[in-house]
């Protein structure tokens, strides 16, 4: 785990907010840039791992969990708390391709949860980058 403070994205909401904000010497910064069979628009799945400021998760996760439902792409988004860690959230999702999962980085309220998601995050522990090959949507 990188020192100090690593804001990311929403995911998206969640990894989104994780990505676009890490510090250059996290491993999905180090990933960047790589080709692979995901960018040719085959489904790509992500899941992470987001400390919230103490106290603040319910918060965090109410953010991360905005607008969820209506991003193009996205065949699942599941924010989930950690059981051992008080602070920590898990973010698991699901798209139709790599394209689709950038291109959420752009909505207006992926930016906007993005910003106001950033001040309640206190790091970013792992991340692992997936493709989804089967599943079932959640509604939780």
């Amino acid at each position: 785990m990188s020192d100090g403070l690593i804001v990311g994205r929403r995911a998206l909401l969640g990894a989104a907010v994780a990505i676009t904000a890490m510090s250059a010497s996290s491993p999905v910064m180090a990933m960047e840039g790589i080709v692979d069979e995901t960018a040719k628009g085959e489904r790509y799945g992500m899941i992470a791992r987001i400390l919230a400021t103490p106290g603040q998760r319910d918060a965090l996760a109410a953010l991360l969990a905005t607008g969820s439902d209506t991003m193009p792409g996205c065949l699942s988004y599941v924010v989930a708390e950690d059981l051992a860690n008080p602070d920590a959230l898990w973010v698991t999702e699901a798209w139709e391709s790599k394209a689709a999962h950038a291109a959420s980085l752009s909505l207006p309220a992926v930016r906007e949860a993005i910003t106001k998601a950033r001040p309640l995050m206190a790091g970013f522990e792992s991340i692992a980058e997936t493709r989804p090959i089967s599943g079932a949507p959640v509604g939780l």
